[in-house]
């Protein structure tokens, strides 16, 4: 069973609720935000583990992402 706050679908639900569309653009390169926008990759799957804590950090989310 997953630790809530630690699966990736509840890292990327909230990767997804706090940024804007156009936030998600500056993040990714344009072959990644192809996979992105096409449901072939995750937000989680093509963000560095520093750029998702910076994301959470700076929306004061209430989920830690993994180390």
């Amino acid at each position: 069973m997953p630790v809530p706050g630690y699966d990736p679908e509840d890292i990327d639900d909230t990767l997804e609720t706090l940024l804007e569309p156009d936030e998600i653009e500056e993040y990714l390169d344009d072959e990644q935000l192809e996979s992105y926008r096409n449901g072939g990759d995750d937000l989680v799957d093509l963000l560095e583990g520093d750029e998702i804590r910076r994301i959470l950090d700076r929306k004061d989310a209430s989920i830690d992402a993994p180390d």
